[in-house]
């Protein structure tokens, strides 16, 4: 039992932390242009919507109620709405100022409030979290029945997951000391860019494919 939780850990570690989606590249732009401090928190958001998601599917799925999840309906709502709010985001990183004229001049950083709202509902409103935690969250429980020791496990494992994040934000702030501000710049376009395109291929997929 221990050695197929450990796996697990490992997995489940490395899904969420080297995947690819709009929270990826939301962190390592915000550790780029404001530093460690400002992306941990960001980080923090990502970590604590994914408690969230998790701790509900655990629930759920006690519960026998997976289908509200699984929903066609429910999925095309949460598709639709997170590529409105991810072309949002995108289009946000186009009007940020960049100060051109002196690279000394330090970016103003976002509220810490701000920071962990934006990474809660970045990560919240990505159906494909919700489809992984469920799919996460079924393995485990082939090991773990009892709620109380799924809660704690997956505490566990998202305390590693955040100690993995914080690691990438503080390696993307380091970036930030030899990137002038002109390819600063560019780190936001090609960032707000690549939310848009998320946002697009999520609204096509949910509405478009199958209107």
């Amino acid at each position: 039992m221990i050695l197929s939780l450990i796996y697990q850990t490992f997995i489940i570690v490395l899904l969420l932390t080297f995947s690819f989606g709009p929270a990826f590249f939301a962190l390592i732009n915000t550790g780029i242009r404001h530093g460690y401090k400002t992306g941990s928190l960001l980080a923090i958001g990502v970590v604590l919507s994914d408690f969230f998601v998790c701790i509900l599917i655990i629930f759920l799925v006690h519960y026998g109620a997976t289908e509200l999840i699984q929903d066609e309906k429910n999925k095309r709502f949460m598709g639709i709405l997170a590529g409105i709010i991810l072309i949002v985001f995108g289009a946000l990183h186009f009007r940020e100022p960049v100060d051109k004229k002196d690279a000394n001049i330090e970016i103003k950083a976002p509220s810490g409030q701000a920071m962990i709202f934006k990474g809660f509902f970045l990560n919240l409103l990505n159906p494909a979290v919700w489809l992984l935690w469920l799919g996460n969250v079924a393995a485990v429980s082939k090991t773990l029945s009892s709620i109380i020791n799924m809660i704690i496990y997956f505490s566990i494992t998202l305390g590693l997951v955040l100690l993995v994040e914080l690691g990438k934000v503080s390696a993307a702030g380091k970036l930030k000391q030899i990137l002038t501000p002109k390819t600063m710049h560019r780190v936001n376009v090609i960032t707000g860019s690549l939310l848009i395109i998320f946002g697009v291929v999520l609204i096509y997929n949910h509405f478009f494919d199958h209107a």
